[in-house]
């Protein structure tokens, strides 16, 4: 995942987090949604729309978020996170 991809799920997080108005945030890139998934190990290449949505809830179950399977402001925020960490891990040798 390029600094630029990463930035822009940051960045929709961080817009969700910040709106002060009830506008509704709009959606992550089901993509990049996909993309960090993969990366931290809860969805394979190639999942249908049902399989992604689980992996949601198994990811927003282990981090402590409510379990709705929506990748919400929060929940692309810690998944971003977790992706970081994750690839950290990697290169330092260690199984993530």
């Amino acid at each position: 995942m390029t600094v630029h991809r990463i930035f822009r799920v940051v960045g929709a997080a961080l817009a969700g987090a910040v709106n002060a108005t009830d506008e509704a945030v709009p959606p992550a890139d089901p993509r990049e949604v996909r993309a960090l998934l993969a990366e931290v190990g809860l969805l394979r290449p190639g999942a249908f729309d049902a399989q992604v949505s689980q992996a949601l809830r198994r990811f927003q179950a282990r981090a402590g978020l409510p379990v709705d399977g929506v990748a919400g402001p929060r929940t692309v925020h810690a998944l971003t996170r977790y992706a970081r960490e994750a690839r950290h891990l990697r290169s330092l040798g260690v199984a993530a």
